[in-house]
């Protein structure tokens, strides 16, 4: 008797398999008729994978999608997390769901498992049930896992707080759950006390410079900066460096801030901080700035100032502007040149005033000739 039987995609549970039974006597003949009597279906041994049952762990079914399985991870990790649960088998068991989560969402490594169990895996088996395949990493960081899937350690604010199982609960997205294993809970001001919030680390403030001509067409400065950061283990902490790309729009005044939420130092006892830069306008050899008017300081002789001139005007864009003066022109006086400053904040498309302040340059000294045909001059003035 030759039995000869098929697996057709043995998930994680007992699967009777059927097997032909082919029947024959030694001179290897029968007739028809006995053999179709002998050929039936004859239920063999049922076939179940070997080793742990990862749905089981998680306490989902086969059939159920990756959704389902991330779902059940969150709710099993938070439960089990050994910060939170004292109980001595806490660890072994948020290692086991760590990794039950890496099997189930891995389509490859979930096929093999499906097919051949905890033991394909480990020997690894591939699709074919050959040699060569994907194997398993039987040291799993169970805190990287658990830390990679709220997306870092910043993630959390109150891990301690409600512990309603419930899915609404669970996937309230205005629940926090601060991440407190750095450091453990002995130790006092090593690390965060049970219960306790991570607090934001204090804003960081740094002052950036831009020219009128930047403010003038607006632009984009790029700023490196060098933060602290935690590691997916939440305890030890790593430099790194990051460019931000801080957007300067026209017209923006000096004082503007500019807020990066979370993109500063973090600390296993404080959440990123935020980095702010303040608008400061540099010093131009030409203008002062006041708002979204730019002041040029135009010198002219008493001569000029008295008898008339014309002066030409700089604008920022590199023209010339003739400003006619017929009038008298006393110290200090004013002249405007209308829409030749700086864009307007709100309004880009407007612009201020290119506002021109005479200063007179008087001489050091008259002779006494000139100093008679001024008196007589202006004797009626």
């Amino acid at each position: 008797m030759v039995l000869i039987w098929t697996q057709f995609g043995v998930k994680n549970k007992n699967v009777n398999v059927k097997c032909k039974v082919h029947r024959g006597d030694s001179s290897g003949s029968s007739s028809s008729a006995e053999s179709t009597k002998s050929e039936q279906d004859t239920p063999c041994l049922a076939i179940k994978p070997t080793g742990k049952d990862f749905y089981k762990v998680l306490g989902v079914i086969p059939e159920s999608n990756e959704d389902e399985i991330k779902k059940a991870y969150r709710k099993m990790a938070l439960k089990f997390h050994p910060d939170k649960n004292s109980d001595a088998d806490a660890e072994d068991k948020f290692k086991e769901i760590a990794e039950a989560y890496e099997i189930l969402t891995d389509p490859k490594k979930r096929s093999i498992y499906d097919q051949f169990g905890e033991e394909g895996l480990k020997s690894g088996q591939t699709m074919a049930g050959q040699g060569n395949g994907c194997r398993t990493n039987s040291h799993t960081d169970p805190h990287a896992t658990f830390s990679s899937f709220f997306h870092g350690s910043d993630h959390f604010d109150i891990f301690f707080g409600n512990d309603n199982d419930g899915e609404e609960d669970l996937f309230n997205p205005f629940r926090r759950f601060p991440f407190s294993h750095v450091g453990g809970f002995p130790g006092g001001d090593a690390g965060l006390r049970r219960g306790q919030r991570r607090l934001q680390g204090d804003e960081v403030v740094h002052d950036l410079l831009v020219t009128l001509d930047e403010v003038m067409q607006g632009c984009t400065k790029h700023v490196k900066i060098t933060r602290s950061r935690l590691n997916p283990d939440g305890r030890s902490l790593r430099s790194e460096e990051k460019v931000l790309n801080v957007v300067v729009k026209k017209g923006w005044k000096a004082g503007t801030k500019i807020t990066f939420p979370r993109e500063g130092d973090e600390t296993p006892n404080n959440t990123p901080a935020d980095i702010t830069f303040i608008l400061r306008d540099k010093e131009h050899a030409q203008y002062k700035r006041d708002g979204s008017n730019l002041v040029f300081t135009a010198k002219i002789t008493l001569k000029e100032a008295l008898c008339g001139c014309t002066v030409n005007v700089p604008t920022l864009d590199n023209r010339m502007m003739p400003l006619p003066c017929s009038d008298v022109i006393k110290p200090g006086a004013v002249r405007r040149l209308r829409g030749e400053g700086l864009p307007l904040p709100k309004s880009p498309s407007q612009r201020g005033d290119l506002v021109v302040e005479f200063q007179v340059l008087f001489p050091d000294r008259i002779p006494p000739q000139s100093r008679e045909i001024i008196k007589h001059s202006l004797a009626q003035c």
